[in-house]
């Protein structure tokens, strides 16, 4: 399928790696010219060359996106996005109770103000130009609840809430904004709690990697390519009246008929 994406102009934060870096490769598959963000140089522009690789423009713009002047940095290397995708770095997992006001401070502003002053940036010009998909990566804990991610989940349960009734206010526009709810990816992000894991259950990382993607109706993890093609259709021309969505990515493992 044809996703009528090519020429267009994506704003894709977090990039470098995992679920980030897989949409950008999904878009640049369609044609689509990029700015992507990361905060280790190594990493980022190893991917922006597999990016450009694949015949797009690439800029990159280093720094953590929660930054007001990286965040600046990005819309000036794209004044005029058709496609935004807010993802940033969650807190690590820690016990809430070692959690003190800097640090739930900072992580709601990783996972809930910057996407929001990101989507300030550009939606109204989105509106004008008669066309925008922004899609934000958000996390499955939102919905099921991970003892130790609970700043993340609540920061991120924050940005889904502040943002329910704002998709309906352009939706005549032609203007979405979606949420991808990912479950258990294969990403560094995982490989971390499964270690995180493995210390407070004296199991080894194989050990708990293998029990959890078990307990996954699919039988396995996410992979990071599946989850950008998801993105990639929800930016798409095919995706116009679908707006203000929950997507649950997580190969059946939140039971739910809702």
């Amino acid at each position: 399928m044809d996703l009528g994406l090519k020429g267009r102009k994506a704003i894709v934060c977090a990039s470098s790696r995992g679920l980030g870096r897989g949409c950008a490769i999904a878009l640049a598959d369609e044609g689509v010219d990029l700015v992507i963000n990361g905060r280790n140089p190594e990493a980022t522009n190893t991917t922006a060359e597999e990016l450009r690789a694949r015949g797009v423009a690439v800029t990159v713009v280093l720094g953590d996106v929660s930054d007001p002047a990286i965040q600046e940095e990005l819309v000036s290397a794209c004044p005029s996005p058709d496609i935004l995708v807010n993802n940033n770095a969650g807190p690590p997992l820690r016990d809430f109770r070692e959690l003190d006001r800097e640090a739930i401070l900072a992580g709601v502003t990783q996972n809930m103000a910057t996407p929001i002053e990101m989507i300030q940036k550009v939606i109204d010009g989105m509106s004008d130009r008669g066309f925008g998909r922004i899609v934000n990566i958000t996390s499955m804990s939102v919905y099921q609840p991970i003892l130790g991610l609970d700043l993340s989940s609540g920061a991120r349960a924050g940005l889904t809430s502040f943002l329910a009734g704002i998709p309906r206010s352009v939706a005549g526009k032609n203007v979405t904004i979606n949420n991808i709810l990912p479950g258990k990816f294969d990403t560094d992000r995982i490989n971390a709690n499964f270690e995180f894991a493995a210390r407070k259950s004296g199991k080894t990382i194989d050990e708990i990697r293998e029990t959890q993607s078990k307990a996954i109706p699919a039988g396995r993890l996410g992979s990071p390519d599946e989850f950008g093609r998801t993105c990639a259709f929800l930016c798409s021309v095919h995706a116009g009246y679908f707006t203000g969505q929950n997507v649950k990515l997580d190969g059946g493992l939140f039971p739910s008929a809702f």
